[in-house]
């Protein structure tokens, strides 16, 4: 990438974006039913577990104004990276109080930073953005969002190094990312991007073995571990990094181990073959 398209990109740095929403009790059951939870029907003043803010505040971007990919056309907040891949890398959260069922809530955001890399799959172009959530009460939410753009696969290139997931971890749960898995919870993100959905898509133009399960949802699915084990427990923070994509062509699972300090949870997903898919760690209150 040349040095006038990276000084273009980083034009965007301290670009801001605000949204409004409100969390409705609708769209919190709609979620818990997704995650296969059996909870009680959610009232106004129930806290909102983390991290399922991620619903959201999400824009809504008129249909004309999206890009091929099903995200809203680049160039508006983000900035607009000439590379056709865009991933969900990682994320580091906190959780200074809970969001709550029937209030209104703000996201505020601001575009922190653009780096470049060349890696062995050629250029790679990381965004990060800052977004803070406020409920009636204050600020709920703190996150730094990492976005990724990267090339589409080239023609011949050597295959990933799979990093082996963890074999121990005191608890354990499978998942079968079918299709409806999938557009349920890019309906109640809002989330666009055809990799997700698009068959076709994903497959014949971004090169994906079938339809990419979001960074998010794993995320959210291993902090729905953690709640299903310690259903009482405050979470203070959260952080997770996405190592390789998971599809829906095959089961995965998503595991934790406490640790001795009573306070950090490990977190990780882990693939069919028994590869890390995603790395994560989590502090209680």
């Amino acid at each position: 990438m040349d040095r006038q398209t990276l000084d273009h990109l980083r034009s965007w740095i301290g670009r801001r974006e605000q949204v409004d929403d409100l969390v409705a009790p609708s769209r919190a059951a709609a979620l818990a039913a997704t995650l296969d939870r059996d909870d009680p029907a959610p009232l106004p003043g129930d806290a909102l577990p983390p991290p399922w803010h991620w619903m959201l505040c999400v824009p809504a971007v008129r249909q004309s104004a999206l890009g091929p990919d099903g995200h809203p056309a680049r160039g508006g907040f983000l900035p607009p990276v000439p590379l056709p891949r865009r991933m969900w890398a990682g994320g580091r959260l906190t959780f200074p109080q809970p969001l709550r069922v029937g209030e209104a809530v703000q996201r505020r955001s601001q575009v922190i930073s653009v780096e470049h890399k060349s890696g062995r799959s050629g250029d790679l172009v990381f965004v990060l953005v800052r977004h803070e959530f406020h409920g009636a009460n204050g600020l709920a939410v703190t996150e730094e969002h990492d976005i990724v753009y990267r090339d589409l696969p080239r023609a011949v290139s050597s295959a990933p190094t799979l990093v082996a997931a963890p074999d121990d971890g005191a608890w354990q749960r499978g998942i079968v990312p079918d299709d409806v898995l999938l557009f349920r919870y890019s309906a109640l993100t809002f989330n666009g991007h055809r990799i997700h959905y698009d068959r076709r898509y994903a497959t014949e133009v971004e090169g994906y073995p079938g339809l990419v399960v979001h960074g998010p949802l794993i995320a959210t699915l291993l902090l729905d571990l953690l709640r299903r084990n310690l259903p009482t427990a405050a979470i203070a923070a959260f952080e997770f990094k996405a190592l390789q994509p998971l599809f829906d062509i095959a089961p995965f699972s998503v595991h934790g181990q406490p640790e001795a300090d009573g306070k950090t949870v490990r977190l990780w997903a882990r693939d069919a073959e028994g590869g890390l898919a995603m790395s994560a760690s989590a502090r209680l209150a």
